[in-house]
């Protein structure tokens, strides 16, 4: 099947056009009008959202095996900032109000409100997460607070830190919560990285030294939403922003689990880590699922110039950098069953991880 082969070369990665901030756009914002109408028609619409992030994502993907090339260094775009603010603001809209048409009087039914549940989760976790995280690595601090609102929004607010602070630092080796060891399940991995990335940013920020800490705000933060949950539908709108958050929680945390699974950085004679660099993230050159996750799957270049804007990352060469044989939500899908997912990754794996040596 075609899109599931080996990945592409760079010779034709080059011979391809960028994505346009077109369809970045259509391609994120697409959601929030299917959540209108599913709101607004119920029914089979409620599904639209679901039905897009998952069928629609993958076909696309797979039908049209386009792969964007890069754009030339130095590039500039725009509206990309303007872009990530409107996906913020129509996070920060879209959370609350699905909170409200699942545990409020909105007249969904039962199974209206577990599809919009299922989608609204994926669309929170898949593009809220990119744009977030673009945002906490803006150097405007209007931006960065933005990018920390949406963290916070969905409970996650320690990501603001732990994200920019030991992530970055450590990716690819056992120093990093958020980096899955070769043969790693995805359940013990969640478990290990939330805790670990939670309480290691903490540390972090506790040696940079605040007025007010930024726990505080997270921690504040994320007991003003739950507030705002049970103001929209009692102990239920509690309960449904609890479960919304973990949902788009794992969409998040998946994506740092396909990202790095199993790729680790040699550490020096002086016990120092070599620098990261592009064979120490998993990549996917799929253009749909791109667009829509803001090239959140161009991983490597994302770590080797975190503050680059979306629309300029870069893809390695395939012989450079480990590349996903599926598109990132579609390896995100198969980690979620995980003798599968270590089964289809080990030959993948394999030769990366013969390749890794100790720098001199």
């Amino acid at each position: 099947m075609r899109g599931l082969s080996a990945a592409p070369t760079h010779a034709i990665f080059a011979s391809m056009k960028t994505i346009p901030m077109t369809l970045f756009a259509a391609a994120s914002l697409a959601p929030l009008p299917l959540f209108a109408a599913g709101l607004w028609l119920g029914g089979p619409w409620v599904l639209a959202v679901f039905l897009y992030m998952t069928a629609f994502a993958a076909l696309m993907d797979q039908a049209l095996p386009f792969v964007a090339g890069d754009a030339e260094e130095g590039s500039e775009f725009p509206a990309a900032d303007a872009l990530l603010v409107a996906l913020a603001i129509g996070h920060l809209a879209a959370f609350p109000t699905v909170v409200w048409a699942i545990a409020g009087e909105s007249g969904l039914g039962f199974w209206e409100k577990a599809g919009l549940f299922l989608g609204a989760g994926l669309w929170f976790g898949q593009v809220s997460n990119p744009m977030a995280h673009e945002l906490i690595h803006r150097g405007n601090r209007w931006l960065f607070r933005l990018g920390a609102l949406v963290y916070v929004s969905m409970l996650f607010g320690h990501h603001t830190s732990a994200h920019r602070h030991v992530h970055h630092r450590y990716a690819a080796s056992a120093d990093d919560p958020n980096t899955a060891r070769s043969g790693e399940g995805f359940y013990p991995f969640f478990l290990r990285a939330w805790t670990g990335s939670f309480m290691q940013g903490m540390k972090m920020e506790n040696a940079r030294g605040h007025a007010i800490h930024p726990y505080v705000w997270y921690m504040g933060g994320g007991a003003a939403a739950l507030a705002l949950g049970h103001a929209l539908g009692g102990a239920g709108g509690v309960l449904v922003w609890l479960a919304l958050a973990l949902h788009a929680q794992v969409q998040l945390m998946l994506s740092d689990y396909v990202q790095h699974y199993g790729l680790q950085r040699a550490r020096r004679a002086d016990g120092k880590l070599e620098p990261v660099g592009p064979r120490h993230s998993w990549n996917a050159p799929h253009w749909f699922s791109s667009a829509m996750m803001l090239n959140a799957p161009r991983h490597s270049d994302h770590h080797a110039h975190p503050a680059r804007p979306y629309p300029s990352l870069r893809l390695p060469a395939a012989a450079d950098a480990p590349m996903l044989p599926w598109p990132l939500p579609m390896a995100c899908t198969l980690a979620l069953i995980p003798p599968l997912w270590k089964r289809a990754m080990r030959p993948h794996l394999r030769p990366w991880r013969q390749a890794a040596v100790t720098p001199n």
